[in-house]
């Protein structure tokens, strides 16, 4: 008889999709039972899966792991769609008759499925066939709090929030501006609203929500969530933080030029500036970049990314002689490099000469910054990120805040970045505060995935509900 078998149904994203099958393989590691991995792909629209997704299943398979992955049929996707969470969720449902087939098609008994947090439609599939299911949650606590919560805000507040008066109240957190709230649920007549509401009340059906943090980094929250202060009393399935879930390829027998330059860095001198896979900007901002970085005075890594031609899945190498002010690359040349590529950003936040982190502030970012101890200046531009840089900043403490123009396409201006970026690296007091926050963090990422450490534990507990069929 074959094996047990956990499912896991990520999404395409690498930050969603990779995240998902190294927590699995943890739980794989942990449960001290047979049991297998059975990973569903959904096959995205415009081949947007990550690039190197083929090499990395053989990896995988050729691991000595008992992991399998099973692409989905394609499916049509929606072409009315308003905005990504919209999109996304549409696409999930149109998946539900080719996922339930393929786990109908398994020969062995199903321990769990585990399902993306834009999946919830599929906790349909899992009831009719008996499955347990749990949601992973590839960002933190603070935005899960505020999704349990929306079903009740979307009641309550009758306008859109830019529009209410006062902050929102989140228990765990401190008052939250509306300014903060993620870009999804700030159209209340949105669809991508609709279905945050919708996510947010399906979590409260699961088996429990598997959440990429760690106890220590979010105690407060957490809290709030297990007594049912986000959902007026609803029970809230249990909560497992496993995290920092992070991955780490063994070092390169040949140097990054990126870690190359650093090795010619004093220690904690330089601030890098890196704005994930989607993380580009118009050529105004560029140039207000180069002037803040100029001003500051300060060494910088600066990956620099063209943003996509109308119509091209993939950015061209920016030219920079002319996105950049007249004379910048000579007048920095000394203490700056700009890399036009991919970078490897873990291996840059963990080197000795990066001081400070100009971060988009997605969560996984988010996470290799705490994990090094490299404290941040956040600079949101979509999805929940405007609510991570919040979290960062007045509840974590390990950033220094920098005035970002949400209404203004996420406008910096030079001026503001000079600031920001004089304070962090500057030995200012709230600069010396966010980068003591950050070593605190650093030891508490460390201790929680730890033998005996909180997250190990939570992983443990985890495993042993999934395995006892």
């Amino acid at each position: 008889m074959a094996n047990p078998t956990i499912v896991l149904l990520p999404l395409w994203g690498a930050g969603h999709l990779m995240s998902m099958l190294d927590a699995g393989k943890r739980m794989l590691g942990r449960s001290g039972a047979a049991i297998s991995l059975t990973v569903l792909v959904m096959q995205p629209p415009m081949d947007k899966l990550p690039s190197d997704f083929d090499a990395h299943i053989r990896r995988e398979e050729a691991s000595g792991l008992d992991i399998r992955f099973h692409l989905l049929p394609a499916v049509e996707p929606p072409r009315d769609f308003q905005g990504i969470e919209d999109f996304v969720s549409r696409l999930v449902q149109l998946n539900a008759p080719h996922v339930k087939a393929a786990i109908s098609g398994l020969t062995g008994p199903v321990a769990a499925l585990v399902i993306d947090l834009f999946c919830t439609s599929l906790l349909d599939v899992s009831r009719e066939l008996a499955v347990p299911a749990y949601v992973y949650f590839t960002s933190n606590a603070a935005f899960l709090a505020l999704l349990l919560r929306l079903p009740a805000l979307y009641e309550e507040v009758a306008v859109d929030f830019e529009e209410m008066e006062g902050a929102v109240d989140l228990a765990g957190l401190p008052p939250l501006p509306p300014a903060s709230l993620p870009l999804p649920i700030m159209d209340r007549k949105s669809p991508n609203y609709t279905w945050c509401v919708y996510h947010g009340r399906r979590f409260t059906e699961t088996n429990g929500i598997i959440v990429n943090t760690a106890t220590e980094l979010e105690q407060s929250v957490l809290t709030a969530i297990a007594d049912g202060l986000c959902t007026h009393g609803v029970p809230v399935p249990a909560v497992y933080p496993i995290g920092p879930v992070l991955s780490f390829a063994p070092p390169s027998e040949q140097p990054h030029e990126c870690v190359r330059w650093l090795d010619a860095q004093p220690p904690a001198s330089v601030v890098f500036l890196c704005f994930g896979s989607w993380g580009r900007f118009a050529p105004p901002q560029v140039r207000e970049i180069a002037h803040g970085l100029e001003l500051s005075g300060h060494r910088f890594l600066w990956v620099l990314r063209n943003p996509r031609a109308p119509g091209t899945p993939l950015p061209t190498d920016p030219n920079l002689e002319e996105l950049l002010p007249e004379g910048f690359l000579d007048r920095t040349r000394a203490r700056g490099l700009i890399w036009q590529t991919w970078a490897p950003q873990k291996e840059i936040l963990a080197h000795a000469a990066v001081g400070g982190f100009v971060t988009h502030c997605g969560w996984n970012s988010i996470l290799e910054s705490l994990w090094f101890g490299v404290p941040m200046l956040p600079w949101p531009l979509y999805a929940e990120q405007h609510m991570n840089a919040f979290t960062l900043v007045a509840s974590m403490g390990v950033a220094v805040a920098m005035e970002v123009d949400r209404k203004q396409s996420n406008f910096v201006a030079a001026s503001e970045l000079d600031r920001a970026v004089r304070s962090l690296m500057g030995g200012s007091e709230e600069g010396k505060k966010a980068r003591e926050k950050a070593m605190e963090a650093k030891m508490m990422c460390r201790n929680a995935v730890e033998e005996g450490g909180s997250s190990n534990t939570a992983l443990q507990r985890l495993t042993k509900v999934m395995t006892s069929l």
